[in-house]
């Protein structure tokens, strides 16, 4: 397919960017540098300026119910995993950030419109770690430099994620959800083990289960007892 591609220097957010175009579609912008880079929530996000890959993809997909937008969010790291898998065996940390072990090598932050019942408008704005290598406030990051011990071509990179993204993201079809669904949960950091959360009530110990199709994620602490939980609910103890 054919994206519409603005290759940009400092801007305060590709994602700002690109919901400025309104009524476009199949949109990716760039940035050197962001000076309002953001993360889930109230986070920022840290990069070196022309070291990493800051950029914003605006698509407009078809038939995707708006009780489902989830799947978007899952489909979208699993195409970004897939991209790196060629660096390192990483793993999806919900909602949707791409760890290596205890460390973070990439966050996603998504923005959603809907229109009625379906999803009208997806904006992904990512932040990946690619040639930067001395961090000052992001508290466990891993950069792909850090990894290989050499520079990556960032532009190789980005298209073999946008490749991923196509073929994941803008051909997702509802027949694909339970496979998406499946291999998501597959590939989720700390499935299956046990370790330290903090919720409302304190610090407590648990395994990760499984994440619903809302994007929920459902936990089984010491007691035996499974706990739901939406984002900004939970944190994990690293």
């Amino acid at each position: 397919m054919r994206w519409t591609r603005f290759t940009l220097g400092e801007v305060p957010s590709t994602n700002d960017f690109l919901r400025a175009k309104t009524g476009e579609t199949n949109l990716v912008a760039t940035a050197e540098f962001q000076t309002h880079g953001r993360g889930q929530g109230t986070n920022s996000w840290e990069s070196e300026a022309g070291k990493n890959l800051l950029f914003s993809i605006k698509i407009s997909p078809e038939n995707i119910p708006a009780r489902d937008q989830f799947i978007l969010s899952m489909a979208a790291a699993l195409a970004l995993r897939n991209a790196l898998l060629p660096y390192a065996a990483c793993t999806l940390k919900w909602p949707n950030d791409i760890y290596l072990r205890d460390r973070k090598l990439s966050g996603t932050l998504i923005e959603t419109t809907v229109s009625g019942r379906k999803v009208q408008d997806c904006i992904f704005g990512i932040g990946l770690n690619v040639n930067q290598q001395q961090f000052h406030a992001a508290p466990n990051p891993l950069s792909l430099r850090q990894l290989t011990g050499r520079d990556i071509d960032r532009e190789a990179l980005l298209n073999a994620i946008l490749e991923q993204f196509e073929r994941r993201v803008i051909n997702l079809s509802e027949a694909d959800f339970p496979a998406v669904r499946s291999e998501y949960n597959a590939a989720l950091y700390r499935r299956g083990e046990r370790h330290f959360f903090i919720d409302a009530g304190g610090r407590f110990e648990a395994e990760i289960q499984h994440v619903e199709p809302s994007g929920r994620i459902i936990l089984r602490d010491a007691a035996g007892t499974l706990r739901s939980y939406t984002f900004g609910e939970l944190q994990f103890v690293i």
